[in-house]
């Protein structure tokens, strides 16, 4: 008999899926970045649950307070990819018994943090004993099912976007984890990615609101790995020409000898959007998000032909289906 940890989170999912009865008109089908219940008409109620463990989401370096701030942000970046505006959440804590009240207060103060950042309201939860730190947050909001941009509506010719580039939380894992000391205008940020990252609610909301979008979803588990789930849910293959690898991570990785856009693509929790941008709306989309101070970035075009292939210095590529898996011992912090 296999043990998960070989098998990994994807394949329980699967499992999962295959044995639960689906909702009486399921707004979102099993498997995208939110749940939904409806509620009247065209309204639904929008629901996320997201954990985060001690072990294999804490990495050596972070606060309990930057811990819990994370708790919220990861769930927040899945309403993000949802165009949908959360309003409240419920947390239950695991809490090991050796904690201290100094210890109960970061985490409080964390868990505020996050809550005030994105406009949301804690409104209660449970609390339990646990042998590691254990935040699981619900969150809670409200949207219309035609708002919600699914992972499954790209088609042949979208513009697949990203609201920003990737790398730098690959790279200061690395730092942490291996206590690696780059000059120090590089490592603030790549460091600070991982401690302090953010969710693009503002630009996922925006977008929505133009009805750019023909699919999204939060890149938490890698850009390789985001654009396989958007072309499985989807059923069309992806024609890259730009990974946009931030510039800290180009510099990092020629200290180091590493692949940036390895970095780029296979790591994970950058909490950026990957999206399918209707061509005639481009132009708009692009504008708008800028006009906030935000990005849009172009990497490619979405093809008929499902294969997700990038032409990089004349080369072209296959990018794998790799990132981000828990359960697989590799790949735990």
């Amino acid at each position: 008999m296999r043990r998960i940890r070989e098998l990994g989170e994807r394949w329980i999912i699967r499992v999962l899926f295959e044995i639960f009865e689906p909702l009486p008109d399921m707004p979102i089908p099993f498997g995208d970045d939110v749940s939904a219940i409806p509620i009247n008409g065209e309204n639904i109620v929008v629901l996320k649950t997201d954990m985060l463990v001690g072990k294999t989401d804490v990495p050596p370096g972070m606060s309990l307070r930057q811990a819990a701030r994370k708790a919220i942000v990861m769930n927040v970046s899945d309403f993000a990819a949802k165009g949908v505006r959360p309003i409240a959440a419920l947390v239950s804590l695991g809490l090991p018994p050796d904690l201290t009240e100094e210890d109960i207060r970061e985490i409080a103060l964390g868990l505020n943090d996050g809550a005030k950042e994105y406009g949301v309201y804690i409104i209660g939860g449970d609390t339990n004993e646990s042998l590691d730190l254990t935040v699981c947050c619900i969150l809670v909001g409200h949207s219309n099912r035609r708002r919600i941009i699914r992972r499954s509506g790209a088609r042949p010719g979208d513009i697949v976007a990203v609201t920003g580039p990737f790398g730098k939380t690959s790279a200061g894992l690395k730092i942490l984890l291996e206590g690696l000391s780059p000059p120090e205008y590089i490592r603030e940020p790549l460091v600070k990615s991982v401690l302090m990252p953010g969710a693009r609610l503002r630009e996922g909301l925006l977008l929505a609101d133009l009805e750019a979008l023909t699919a999204s979803i939060d890149s938490s588990d890698g850009l390789a790995w985001s654009l396989h789930e958007l072309s499985d849910a989807s059923g069309v293959g992806f024609l890259i020409n730009n990974i946009p690898v931030a510039p800290e991570v180009k510099e990092f990785a020629g200290e180091y000898g590493l692949d940036p856009l390895d970095l780029s693509l296979y790591g994970g929790e950058e909490y950026e959007l990957v999206v399918t941008v209707k061509p005639e709306i481009w132009d708009k989309a692009k504008d708008a998000l800028n006009s906030v101070g935000a990005q849009l970035i172009e990497l490619g075009r979405a093809i008929s032909d499902k294969k997700i292939e990038a032409n990089i210095d004349g080369k072209r590529i296959v990018i794998e289906r790799r990132g981000w898996e828990h359960f697989k011992e590799e790949r735990k912090h």
